[in-house]
């Protein structure tokens, strides 16, 4: 009796493991897909600021500094390796905050401000950025599902047996939440 009793449990613990791992293997996939979406937007962003710094750059060339943080910043968030989703994040903020610099210089400058090259690029950019923030808003919720299912029970039992994996929220940080100082 008490075999049948401990044969119960065991089944029990198993089925349990089992339903553990496909639920934390479903969130890590649902995660990574709604990342997937994010990394199209910016990929279509990367391909951008080169256009919009060569056309800055005819207007501010003094900036020249500033021109080249925007550039140094794109090429290391596109060298961040695939799949390294919170690398990619802290990548994203730094370029975030380089790009609002250029748009800071758009104000010193009216005849950049005025100019239709620079006004489709700016407008394009304002479409890839609305649409990363619908995606990120649906990433972050899908974060937010896997992180709660690994750090609470049952999956916080199993976390480290299965290799449960959790992701940052892709958020603003706190340096791109603060004004751009543009100082000539």
């Amino acid at each position: 009796m008490i075999g049948y009793i401990v044969l119960g449990v065991i089944v029990l613990l198993v089925f349990l493991m089992v339903s553990v791992f496909n639920n934390f293997a479903k969130n890590r996939n649902v995660v990574k897909d709604a990342w997937g979406n994010i990394d199209v937007a910016l990929k279509r962003r990367y391909d951008l600021i080169p256009n919009l710094v060569e056309t800055v750059k005819g207007y501010a060339t003094h900036e020249k500094e500033t021109l080249e943080r925007v550039i140094q910043a794109r090429n290391a968030a596109m060298q961040v390796p695939d799949g390294d989703i919170n690398a990619q994040i802290k990548a994203e903020n730094q370029l975030q905050q380089t790009l609002r610099s250029i748009f800071a210089l758009s104000e010193a400058y009216p005849d950049l401000k005025a100019n239709a090259g620079f006004l489709d690029l700016q407008n394009k950019l304002n479409e890839i950025e609305e649409n990363l923030e619908r995606s990120r808003r649906y990433y972050n919720g899908t974060v937010r599902e896997n992180n709660t299912y690994g750090e609470s029970l049952p999956g916080a039992l199993f976390a480290s047996v299965l290799k449960y994996q959790h992701f940052d929220f892709f958020e603003a940080d706190a340096a791109s939440r603060e004004n751009v100082k543009v100082s000539f």
